[in-house]
């Protein structure tokens, strides 16, 4: 057996091919065992029947039955429960079912997509399109999407599609003739890698089953992955059924060809057979099986189809043994499991059903982000997105993406915690917190000897999760490492002990606000060196000291719940002697509106340079409770003002009358006008601790249809949202997107 890769290592090259070989042989020794043991060997497509399954799956609990047809706001990636997940080696899929130039599929990152094509009566049904009732999801949870349709009339289908765990994905079609006449119904099952690069090693015939093997790149648009970590880039694919096919075939070119090629061969006057084209070697696009059955009157069949993946070098018999629990999977409990994870969950009383969808989404965008222990970390731990996948998303835990657990705790109050203690188990014996923590330890990015942090949220995110919890013994731990945590900014972040803070020398990642940043960054186009760039380290800065003032505020209320009274008092006490500081020197009269100063002087300039830009962080003050009824009032005049902050989709991060402001998204990381929705959500916050409950309650509306126009488009959440138009190219499905369910508890009271 030949067998070609895409790269010059030769050396590597002979190594994977005697793997291949042995994995091979190994699948070829298995033929005289049981049938459940010859599924397997990494990227497996198993077709089954199970006729004691047939029935229809339900959902028992009627508030999580939903109609979200393809213009509703559905949030539509899925991926592995928790405790089947690994980090490397991890597929999650988006569900396509709303494009009618497309057949309904699941899209994973690198790894192509699977789908089925139906031929009824010789009728060819490849496209949503073509479908006399599209797709209907009647149900959507964090790693399974419930379905119905009928591609054509006569023929119901209930679709439901479950990533059971990193490597295994499951489709499975319950499909009832509702004619009164017999029905033949013909399926292709189809993995189709999207470019002609899968590699045909060998057809089983005693397994009926395609052995392929494709490969997949580390490089990414917004950050590529961490080189030296084991993400798997040569895959070997397998592709099988558990009874005989009637054909199958691999093909190049696109699915308008592979229609023509089914209906060329039925209706050429030289066919011989209605079959494909057995291809059993080279390099194609696509694989597909051909099924055929004929369903009487009232008749049902279920039909499942999986799909796992595994790097090459991995030992087959660990995917065998998950291929054959997988395939013996009880959809219905498996399903009820998913209910029984939403029982929690306030049951809000929505105005809109689109409303209620935002609220599971986000639920599902934070929950499908989360993975259990590893290497490092004794606890569950997020990335910030599972597909796509890239390499700076999946770097670990930072403190602002753990904003997402306000919302996560009220689903999983127990993850929630165990996310949190990730820091406190990695926290530095001086106190510090690193800007990553993670399965691969702290990672603080030193830079002129300073270890670098993160936007400080920590006791926020620990008194927030409390309160629903109320979890004790959580609580004490929290108080005790944001106490140490406090006490490591205080001497990190004050250096100069006037009483306000300022950035670290690493500000530029530090302070969140990466690019295009009107006060930080000192050229439009952020063309300097890092040290040269960003001056945050030289500002005695609006946004930290607010930070701390409500971590200050936030420790008071931890002692108070404690019973630690005087310490209570210490933390208000230094609370607000932080807010007269931030008061008397960041309040600019003249605007109404609160700045960052410099540090030496503390006047409104660095060097020549104006630094009263007007930027959302102004009105973090509100959120922190800093300031006075008086001064709030003010700064909702400015926020409520058009031409500045009182934008279509939300609060931009900078003043839309400013020279630097742009409403385009048009990459990632920007400041200079885009919505971040975990910014705009401390400006409710904000709102409506001062009572301004109307404004609170139209700025959220404003954040709501941000997220229901993009889920109604293109069905994912986003890093960020522009404040005027719907055009967005920046990483999808964004874990801190989560605090839309917040949101919403909040909106409509707890």
């Amino acid at each position: 057996m030949k067998i070609k890769f895409n790269r010059n290592d030769q050396k590597e090259s002979r190594k994977v091919h005697e793997s291949i070989n042995r994995i091979w042989q190994f699948f070829a020794h298995l033929t005289n065992t049981s049938r459940t043991l010859q599924l397997g060997l990494a990227f497996v497509f198993i077709i089954f029947t199970i006729t004691s399954f047939s029935q229809k799956l339900t959902v028992s609990d009627s508030w999580l039955q939903i109609r979200a047809s393809a213009n509703n706001p559905l949030y539509t990636t899925y991926a592995a429960s928790m405790d089947r997940s690994r980090l490397y080696g991890d597929k999650a899929y988006k569900m396509n079912y709303y494009a009618d130039c497309d057949p309904l599929h699941y899209w994973t990152d690198q790894g192509g997509s699977i789908f089925n094509i139906w031929m009824i009566n010789k009728l060819v049904i490849d496209k949503v399109g073509k479908y006399v009732q599209k797709p209907v999801v009647t149900a959507s949870f964090p790693d399974m999407a419930l379905l119905e349709y009928e591609p054509l009339e006569g023929i119901n289908v209930q679709e439901c599609f479950f990533v059971y765990s990193s490597k295994v994905a499951i489709n499975r079609l319950s499909i009832t003739n509702i004619s009164g006449k017999p029905q033949l119904v013909e399926l292709f099952p189809v993995l189709d890698l999207g470019k002609d690069s899968l590699e045909i090693i060998g057809f089983d015939k005693q397994n009926y089953g395609y052995l392929t093997q494709h490969f997949e790149t580390k490089k990414r648009l917004i950050s590529n992955l961490y080189k030296n970590a084991p993400y798997p880039t040569h895959c070997l694919d397998f592709f099988c059924g558990s009874e005989q096919p009637y054909s199958y075939g691999g093909f190049s070119g696109n699915l308008d060809d592979f229609y023509n090629y089914i209906k060329t061969d039925f209706y050429s006057e030289n066919r011989s057979q209605d079959s494909l084209n057995f291809a059993d070697s080279g390099l194609v696009r696509f694989v597909s099986l051909h099924y055929q059955f004929e369903l009487q009157p009232g008749e049902s069949k279920t039909i499942s189809y999986l799909r796992g993946l595994q790097d090459q070098s991995e030992d087959p018999v660990n995917l065998i043994q998950e291929i054959n629990t997988a395939a013996e999977a009880n959809f219905q409990q498996f399903l009820n499991e998913n209910v029984a994870l939403f029982k929690s969950v306030p049951r809000i009383d929505f105005k809109t059903e689109d409303e209620k969808l935002v609220y599971l989404g986000a639920f599902n965008l934070v929950r499908g982000c989360m993975l259990p222990p590893a290497d490092k970390t004794a606890h569950n731990f997020y990335v910030f997105s599972r597909n796509p996948l890239w390499g700076w998303g999946h770097g670990h835990q930072v403190l602002h993406e753990s904003l997402s657990m306000l919302a996560y705790v009220y689903l999983d109050p127990q993850s929630a915690m165990e996310s949190q203690r990730v820091y406190m188990e990695q926290q530095g014996e001086d106190g510090l917190i690193a800007y990553r923590h993670g399965p691969g330890g702290m990672q603080d990015y030193p830079h002129k000897d300073e270890s670098t942090t993160s936007a400080p949220f920590f006791s926020w995110i620990n008194w927030e999760i409390y309160q629903t919890s109320k979890d004790e013994q959580f609580l004490q731990e929290a108080y005790t490492s944001g106490v140490k945590y406090m006490n490591w900014l205080t001497k990190h972040r004050d250096t100069d002990q006037d009483g306000t803070f300022e950035w670290g020398p690493y500000g530029i990642i530090e302070n969140v606000r990466d690019w295009y940043n009107a006060v930080f960054q000192v050229s439009a186009e952020r063309y300097l060196d890092v040290d040269k760039e960003d001056i945050s380290d030289e500002l005695e800065c609006l946004d930290l000291t607010a930070m701390v003032i409500n971590e200050m505020r936030c420790l008071a209320s931890m002692a108070n719940a404690l019973g630690k009274e005087k310490e209570s008092k210490s933390w208000t006490k230094k609370a607000d002697q932080t807010s007269n500081l931030l008061n008397e020197l960041m309040w600019e009269q003249n605007d109404h509106f609160f700045y960052s100063v410099d540090k030496k002087d503390h006047s409104f300039y660095f060097m020549d340079r104006d630094l009263r830009r007007q930027e959302i962080i102004g009105f973090l003050p509100m959120w922190a409770s800093a300031i006075d009824q008086e001064k709030a009032g003010l700064l909702v005049g400015t926020l409520t003002d058009t031409t500045k902050f009182w934008r279509k989709f939300g609060v931009p991060t900078l003043a839309a009358d400013d020279e630097w402001f742009s409403p385009y998204v048009d990459y990632c990381c920007k400041w200079n006008g885009p919505v971040w929705l975990l910014w705009d959500y401390m400006v409710y916050d904000g709102l409506k601790k001062y009572g301004f409950d109307k404004e609170a309650s139209e700025l959220a509306d404003k954040m709501i249809l941000a997220v229901k126009t993009q889920l109604s488009k293109n069905h994912n959440y986003w890093e960020s949202y522009s404040p005027d138009n719907t055009v967005l190219d920046c990483p999808p499905n964004y874990i801190w997107d989560a605090i839309m369910a917040k949101l919403l508890i909040d909106e409509y009271g707890r």
